[in-house]
């Protein structure tokens, strides 16, 4: 829209700079009062057709005979360049919708952020970083614009309307966040979600603490209030200040490009069976397990060196980006190279 605007205020300058003239040739030429030859000018060049204010003496119809060949060209040029930037704008705006929903329909394994908000704008910060495929949904038509011109896929729509949902490949998704602005919108959200992806990664945010529970209870693998994590870690950080600079450095892989990550080791992979003592994580791979996450759900923090990896472990491991690669790779049956 700032193109259109830019646009129209272009071609209202021209025609201001026209109807200047104007009215300033017959000031002079024909020693028109000022209004009057305001007036006179307007008709002229809007070919209105009235008559003469005032007679013009030869002088001053030659003048008006340049006005109204410049004036009409002035506002033939003026409708042509309006109608070409409106019809180019909706075309446009076709396009970039047609090719939108291509790219949407085309993502798997994805994630799907509900609520541009605050929360929303934080969690998609993040899911940049981490360099994953995501869409974002909104019903604020500002909000969708900015995560567009900020380089993301999204969608102008309703996150709990089931159709819309399965618009945005809720079907094919690995993960969701609610991060809408009411506990009942996320609640009706997560709802909708899990029942169309029973397998689906949930999210969601909470502004009350009654309502966490219901949040699980709907499918939520995972509930957060925004207040109180921030309360947290602003006492975090005045309690334990160097806790809290390395977890900000692990969380968010900044500085030292160091990160805390999740691994999940399939059935192929030449790990399974081996312990942590014959792997050496750190000296051959330069990462560091923290903890191993069962299948059942049991969660084993520090490791000691003889516990063995299983198949369908999730190893929580700390290291640089390409070290956490290579590691990822052999949990996958492949090669650390």
């Amino acid at each position: 829209m700032d193109h259109i605007f830019r646009k129209m205020r272009s071609v209202a300058l021209l025609i201001a700079a026209v109807l200047a003239f104007g009215t300033t040739g017959f000031v002079v030429i024909s020693r028109y009062p000022l209004f009057d030859a305001f007036y006179m000018a307007l008709i002229t060049i809007t070919t209105v057709g009235y008559f003469e204010v005032h007679e013009l003496d030869r002088a001053g119809r030659m003048f008006n005979s340049l006005l109204l060949l410049f004036g009409t060209g002035t506002m033939l040029y003026a409708v042509g360049a309006l109608t070409q930037t409106i019809v180019e704008n909706q075309f446009g705006d076709l396009l970039a919708q047609r090719r939108m929903k291509k790219m949407i329909a085309n993502q798997k394994d994805h994630y799907i952020l509900c609520g541009f908000g605050r929360v929303g704008r934080g969690a998609a910060d993040e899911l940049v970083r981490s360099k994953v495929p995501f869409v974002v949904m909104d019903r604020n038509e500002e909000r969708v614009e900015r995560a567009i011109k900020s380089g993301m896929l999204a969608v102008l729509a309703d996150s709990t309307n089931d159709d819309m949902l399965r618009e945005v490949g809720i079907e094919r998704a690995r993960g969701l966040i609610a991060a809408l602005a009411t506990d009942s919108d996320n609640l009706f959200l997560i709802l909708s979600a899990k029942s169309l992806n029973p397998k689906l990664k949930v999210a969601s945010r909470v502004s009350e603490m009654a309502s966490e529970n219901k949040m699980r209870r709907a499918g939520a693998d995972a509930v957060f209030m925004p207040y109180t994590v921030t309360g947290y870690r602003l006492a975090q950080s005045v309690l334990r200040p160097h806790v809290a600079e390395f977890l900000d450095v692990a969380g968010s892989a900044a500085g030292m490009n160091v990160g805390v990550e999740q691994v999940e080791v399939c059935a192929e992979s030449a790990l399974v069976g081996k312990s942590l003592s014959e792997l050496q994580f750190r000296r051959e791979l330069g990462v560091i397990v923290l903890a191993i996450r069962r299948q059942d759900g049991h969660m084993q923090f520090n490791p000691p060196a003889e516990e063995l990896i299983r198949a369908g472990d999730c190893l929580i491991v700390m290291g640089r980006a390409g070290d956490v690669a290579r590691l990822e790779n052999l949990t996958r049956g492949g090669s650390a190279s």
